[in-house]
């Protein structure tokens, strides 16, 4: 099951990408699997970049089949300005179309964009990536709906030798947070290893990992290079290929239907036993029964035989 579901996002993602119809002198594809309590979730995405544009694809296959991609384009307007648009499709078939401008300078990356559903109503983001130190990056940003509520996210990336990791923070309009975690590895030449951790506001949490495998990279002169570039974990990570010509290429955005977490219901402790000694018994004072002894009458008894003994007088 898994694996045919695995094909099927491969199919969904290289079909979005032929129809794109463009040749590329740099691409990549990924593969990966999120594992919830509703099922695993599979998903592919393929990237090609040419002539200063670069356009994406991909697609998640759920476990009852159904099959939401994405797609998008982004394109170099200027030294460092760049223009994006695309379209995601849910397994019904909604579509929602989104755009945006970014302009990069002095090591950060401003971005400003438009989501609009398929009732027309839209929301609107915005948000900023700096470079604080080598290999440091630090990230925020907001999600505003149509209804008004605003969605503040904020990250931390750290680059040290083969392996990038990333923690951030997504605070919603009642304050509740949503906690997420992830790492990329250079295991081999173009190819990089995945893992994420994503914590909601019940203390639930939900992991995936994945593998992207790279299909070249941007020639200069004629030699194969890949200086300046960065590769950053993130929901929606951004590579940013150094010129000539500069150009931000993000990996797919694949809709991923959100994973709903059944909560067990909590084991029942009995409550602890508390032995209570009993209240020792009250004491009882017995009174002594007084004894009254009548005193005897004295007698004076004279003297007198008793038998052959003579008894002299005496009280008695």
């Amino acid at each position: 099951m898994a694996r045919g579901a695995l094909r099927n996002a491969v199919l969904g993602a290289a079909a979005a990408v032929l129809a794109l119809g463009s040749a590329s002198a740099f691409a990549w594809s990924g593969h990966g699997t999120a594992y919830t309590s509703r099922g695993v979730y599979n998903g592919a995405h393929y990237g090609s970049c040419g002539g200063g544009s670069c356009s994406h694809a991909g697609s998640v296959a759920g476990p009852y089949g159904g099959v939401a991609s994405n797609t998008g384009t982004v394109t170099r307007t200027a030294p460092g300005q760049f223009s994006n648009s695309g379209t995601a499709t849910g397994r019904y078939t909604n579509s929602v179309q989104h755009s945006g401008d970014t302009s990069c300078a002095g090591g950060s990356c401003s971005h400003s964009g438009t989501l609009t559903g398929p009732d027309g109503k839209t929301a609107t983001t915005s948000g900023d990536v700096t470079r604080t130190a080598p290999g440091q990056y630090s990230s925020s940003g907001s999600i505003t709906g149509s209804n008004g509520n605003t969605v503040n996210h904020s990250a931390s990336t750290n680059c040290a030798g083969s392996t990038c990791a990333r923690s951030g923070t997504v605070t919603g309009p009642d304050n509740n947070n949503v906690y997420h975690s992830g790492t990329a590895t250079r295991v081999a030449p173009g190819v990089v290893t995945t893992s994420t951790s994503v914590t909601g506001t019940q203390g639930h949490t939900v992991t995936s990992s994945g593998t992207v495998v790279t299909g070249g990279v941007v020639v200069a002169g004629g030699t194969t290079t890949a200086t300046g570039t960065t590769v950053v974990v993130a929901p929606k990570p951004v590579v940013v290929v150094a010129p000539p010509p500069p150009v931000v290429v993000p990996p797919p955005v694949v809709y991923v239907p959100p994973p709903v977490v059944v909560t067990p219901p909590p084991a029942y402790a009995p409550p602890p036993v508390v032995v209570v000694a009993p209240p020792p018994p009250p004491a009882v004072y017995v009174a002594p029964r007084p004894v009254y002894v009548a005193p005897r009458a004295v007698v004076w008894v004279p003297g007198h035989w008793v038998g052959r003994v003579w008894v002299p007088a005496h009280w008695a």
